[in-house]
């Protein structure tokens, strides 16, 4: 398809700094959180917070909305 991908340095956040956030944000409310046993089911773990994050946790550069709020408004006809 003639797409080219560029890797970039870690920690850039100048150039790629939505996603340098969103690490930070899963490192401090997810994995840092996480308490670790033999049968934890990490997958589990992660789908259950990719469900709060994108549906109830309010998200500050998106003024306090979910990121499901602002897809909705973006999607419904006006």
């Amino acid at each position: 398809m003639g797409i080219r991908h560029v890797y970039i340095r870690k920690a850039s956040p100048h150039l790629n700094g939505k996603v340098e956030r969103s690490h930070l944000t899963d490192q401090r409310e997810f994995y840092q959180l996480l308490e670790y046993k033999d049968d934890i089911d990490i997958s589990k773990k992660l789908e259950e917070w990719e469900i709060f994050y994108n549906s109830y946790r309010p998200n500050g550069a998106l003024n306090g909305k979910t990121p499901y709020e602002v897809l909705k408004e973006k999607l419904t006809p006006k």
